[in-house]
């Protein structure tokens, strides 16, 4: 998943980014309301960690933005104003949750999780689909009980076409989410289907995999 953290602390904003990157998630870091709209306007990101006390403005100016123009991420505010008044109108603005500082990066890591859950249409830490079960928070893949050894990319690959069932997802979007930028990367290059080619010899070991379709010139389709 792709992370915008909206911190002016730069201090706190590096902390946040390296925790959350450890954890898997692909971040980048904007200190201003401009900087932050520019960056949510031109790139499809999941997630926007969002600070109220900004050099420029206000975040809730920011969040007011993000929901005006449909943009579908989730939005946490994180915030040293712990007022219920604030809380109330961050989430009548259209934020996911609402964090106090100080706070613990675990609890952090446990409300993206919640979301990210909440976002692919999932209420536990598993999903299972033709025997195959994902654990994610332990980057695990097994097939009726006997494990499965994925790299960390496959296995990113992997989760995110099935929190995206149903759907195309090109492979641009697939570089984004699982690479982040990588501006030397074009739509043609080969190298995101090596991976995908990688994982399915290792699911099709044990199962077949009619339900993992390749999208001619396009991408993939997990279909449930």
């Amino acid at each position: 998943m792709t992370l915008l953290i909206v911190e002016d602390n730069k201090e706190l904003a590096i902390e946040l980014k390296e925790f959350l990157s450890s954890s898997g998630y692909i971040c980048k870091i904007s200190n201003t309301c401009e900087d932050a709209l520019d960056e949510a306007s031109s790139n499809n990101y999941d997630i926007m960690i969002l600070d109220l006390g900004l050099p420029d403005g206000s975040g809730f100016d920011v969040l007011k933005s993000v929901r005006k123009n449909q943009l579908k991420m989730a939005v946490i505010v994180v915030t040293a104003r712990g007022e219920l008044e604030d809380k109330i109108n961050g989430l009548q603005l259209g934020a996911d949750d609402y964090l106090t500082k100080p706070f613990a990066l675990t609890e952090l890591q446990a409300r993206l999780f919640a979301i990210v859950r909440r976002l692919g249409g999932f209420a536990q830490n598993e999903l299972e689909l033709y025997g195959f079960k994902l654990q994610l928070q332990d980057y695990k893949v097994s097939y009726n009980g006997l494990p499965i050894k994925l790299t960390k990319k496959e296995f990113d690959i992997f989760q995110y076409l099935v929190l995206n069932k149903n759907r195309v997802i090109t492979r641009m979007q697939l570089i984004e989410h699982v690479w982040g930028d990588i501006l030397e990367v074009t739509s043609d290059s080969n190298f995101i289907d090596v991976h995908v080619r990688n994982l399915r010899k290792k699911l099709d070991k044990h199962a077949s995999l009619e339900w993992f379709e390749t999208v001619r010139n396009v991408g993939y389709r997990i279909n449930i």
